[in-house]
């Protein structure tokens, strides 16, 4: 008589105060200053204005000089005026950029910032004889949904470089020339004379590419101004 085939059954295995899932496993980041935490990123629906941060690594420093203001200005004319992602405003301070973008999808928005740091990295790293990375993390994007909520973030990207101090150094300096100023229309104190849609700087040739797009909608446009124009020696408080 044929003897049974003895039944095997999977075993659990002891239990471990090491590894598995739980709150907190996994390797660390190792990092000189919190990082941007790698969750999914919210829909869009193309009329959301998205303000973007992006920090530098240490080796790519004092951005606000005039080469690499004017790499970094050239890398913003290439890729600013993309139809999934147009980039409307921008400041540079010492190691890190402010944006303002108009992005039509969640996968518009990732393509554009990708577009805007390769060539901004390549000319940087050109400007300095480097190679490798620049940008010191991932870009850390605020939703900005409501009129209130857009001129704050106005004002704080183009006064930023008075919540810095940097405008103690050149108190002849009306606005920041290290930023998108001179292409803004919404000045308190240029209200009294009439500007173009889009003013266009001296300094800007007529053939050359301006370095930020013109905003379509309305909370970029139009919304915005609800809550009054901008002064120019307005200082931002903390990002809300």
């Amino acid at each position: 008589m044929a003897r049974a085939r003895k039944r095997w059954v999977q075993q659990e295995l002891p239990s471990s105060a090491r590894g598995g899932k739980r709150k907190g496993a996994g390797r660390k980041r190792i990092a000189p200053r919190p990082q941007v935490k790698h969750r999914t990123r919210a829909e869009l629906n193309g009329r959301t204005p998205v303000h973007v941060t992006l920090r530098l690594l240490p080796e790519i420093t004092r951005l606000r000089r005039r080469d690499q203001h004017r790499e970094i200005r050239h890398a913003l004319a290439r890729v600013a005026h993309r139809d999934d992602c147009r980039i409307c405003q921008y400041s540079i301070q010492g190691n890190h950029l402010h944006l303002i973008v108009e992005p039509g999808t969640k996968r518009g928005l990732s393509l554009g910032m990708i577009a805007f740091k390769t060539s901004c990295a390549r000319r940087l790293n050109g400007v300095v004889g480097r190679r490798g990375r620049v940008f010191a993390d991932r870009y850390h994007a605020r939703y900005l949904t409501s009129p209130a909520q857009v001129r704050r973030a106005l004002c704080y990207v183009l006064n930023n470089w008075r919540r810095h101090g940097e405008h103690r150094a050149h108190p002849e300096w009306r606005t920041d020339p290290f930023s998108s100023a001179d292409f803004f229309d919404g000045w308190t104190e240029s209200q009294d004379r009439p500007r173009p849609k889009r003013p266009r700087p001296w300094w800007l040739g007529p053939e050359e590419t301006p370095p930020v797009a013109d905003a379509r909608f309305w909370l970029l446009t139009t919304g915005w101004r609800m809550y009054g124009t901008i002064g120019t020696r307005e200082t931002p408080g903390p990002r809300s």
